[in-house]
């Protein structure tokens, strides 16, 4: 299994009055990640596969340890945890480096594919499907729904 690796820097507006980064700028480091991974696993050919648009339907946030602001950025970690017939989960773990054991964050995401000029959710092609089986968690082939 690969995963997708962001590197992401760090604002100085990203700490909070208690001198971290606020748990709020979380979601947009791991918004970076997610879009730097779904537009690289678009194929380069011309192919239509993640270019119509999709929709968060989900979040789910652990809290690990605090971050505090430095000029090195953090690594985002990203891998496909369920691939189903109109939605996928994506996992990430904020990390000082890449296959670092210490982790600031772990989350996850459901993100829908959408038909922007539809305006409803769709369902995965079997390309997009290939394409996001590459990142999907070796240890959980269950985690593939029909």
């Amino acid at each position: 299994m690969a995963r997708h690796i962001y590197r992401c820097p760090l604002r100085w507006s990203d700490m909070d009055a208690f001198g971290h980064v606020n748990n709020v700028v979380f979601l947009r480091y791991l918004e970076e990640a997610r879009i730097d991974f779904m537009f690289r696993l678009r194929p380069s050919d011309g192919s239509p596969s993640f270019s119509g648009g999709s929709v968060v339907a989900r979040h789910e946030i652990d809290y690990v340890r605090p971050l505090v602001h430095r000029h090195e950025p953090v690594v985002v970690e990203t891998r496909v945890t369920r691939i189903g017939a109109a939605s996928l989960t994506v996992s990430y773990e904020v990390k000082d480096a890449e296959g670092a054991s210490e982790v600031y964050v772990r989350a996850s995401t459901v993100v829908v594919p959408y038909d922007l000029e539809a305006g409803r959710p769709r369902r995965i092609s079997a390309e997009e499907r290939a394409h996001l089986r590459e990142y999907l968690e070796e240890a959980d082939e269950s985690a593939l729904v029909a």
